[in-house]
């Protein structure tokens, strides 16, 4: 192994890539994007809130106290709906979505029942909603738990169950948080894999795989210069990612020994599976097929975007058979949670991976066969 070799191929490496702006734009500049959008959706799921259309027909004072009611919980935004008009024919022309009907003899009934003449009084409110609409079911378990917490505070009985949360977390985290590792961890997969994949076989393309075997460089070098370069795209694309959540979305993770460890056998295992299917992909255009084939099933079902936990049990096996996955779960198990025994659980399985992954590929990735 020459030391002066490897570098100046990784040099070669680097100003190909500074020459590349697509390739510059999907190691960087892609992910942080996604920390962008999906941070800025997800920040504040605690605080949803959503447009509440009313048509009092009542017009009482029982009524407005509902209202204010509904609007107190911080969840809908109430608007007033002119009370002569068809609900239905309303909503349709407004393409609402949901929209509540405070029926009339509403504050008479709700009197009949305080003043205790009659205690089986009641009054039906009635929504009228879009069943195909995708949010309208959510809003509608917030309205049926609002409602329930308004009744409560106006017959003024006590309910004979209550809940209480206590976590098993000693704090709150919020989405950005969890979503932060599994980008990084995305980021790394992506360039590692297709990068591997693709220069090999562009090279292998252009003949000049084959022509490698004439020069003082040996496979060694070869293989040591791009794990090196892989390394440097993972550590920059990680920087910038980091910057940016801290910067946009005040994320503080823990960044200790967990991090680059994690990263380091990401990059192996990735580099590794694309040297594994340089041998299939002999064209440049069939390597992005096949980079792509398995980088978006890992992408989705390994936990970067949702939790496993929300799949079907048959994929949740699928995932844990994923390598993507024990990187996902490292990563938050040390740079969220601080739990340094599922870290080193994720790092040993990613370990084991990366050793046989990557000796395989290197194997496989012999130039003096290639055509």
């Amino acid at each position: 192994m020459t030391p002066r070799i490897v570098g100046a191929n990784l040099l070669v490496r680097l100003k190909t890539l500074s020459r590349q702006r697509s390739a510059m734009f999907f190691t960087i500049a892609f992910p942080v994007i996604l920390v962008l959008v999906f941070g800025a959706i997800f920040t504040k799921t605690e605080q949803m809130n959503f447009d509440l259309p009313v048509q009092d027909l009542d017009q009482s004072s029982a009524s407005a106290r509902l209202v204010e009611g509904l609007r107190a919980g911080g969840v809908f935004n109430t608007t007033a709906v002119p009370p002569d008009t068809d609900a239905v024919a309303y909503a349709r022309d407004k393409h609402l979505t949901l929209l509540l009907i405070i029926p009339r003899a509403f504050g008479e009934a709700q009197s009949r029942r305080l003043d205790g003449r009659d205690t089986g009084a009641a009054s039906v409110l009635t929504y009228v909603y879009d069943p195909s609409s995708t949010s309208v079911a959510t809003k509608i378990q917030y309205l049926a738990s609002t409602v329930d917490a308004v009744n409560h505070r106006m017959t003024g009985s006590r309910p004979f169950i209550t809940l209480a949360e206590r976590s098993i977390l000693t704090k709150s985290y919020r989405f950005v948080e969890f979503f932060v590792p599994g980008i990084i961890a995305m980021a790394v997969m992506t360039s590692s894999l297709s990068g591997a994949l693709n220069a090999n076989a562009e090279l292998r393309q252009k003949g000049i795989l084959r022509k490698l075997a004439t020069t003082p460089i040996t496979r060694a070098d070869w293989l040591l210069s791009n794990v090196l370069y892989q390394m440097i795209l993972a550590a920059a694309s990680t920087t910038c990612i980091l910057l940016v959540a801290y910067a946009v979305f005040d994320v503080r993770p823990r960044c200790n020994m967990w991090l680059p460890l994690h990263i380091v056998l990401a990059v192996f295992v990735f580099v590794g599976i694309g040297m594994l299917l340089t041998p299939i992909a002999r064209e440049a255009e069939s390597a992005s097929a096949a980079a792509n084939a398995l980088l978006f099933p890992m992408m989705f079902l390994s936990g970067t975007f949702f939790p496993v936990e929300m799949m079907p049990g048959f994929l949740r096996h699928v995932a844990r058979g994923l390598p993507l996955f024990y990187v996902n779960e490292g990563l938050r198990a040390s740079m969220v949670f601080g739990d340094d025994a599922t870290s080193l659980r994720c790092a040993a399985v990613t370990g084991v991976v990366a050793v046989v992954v990557f000796i395989a590929g290197a194997v496989v990735t012999r130039w003096d066969r290639e055509a």
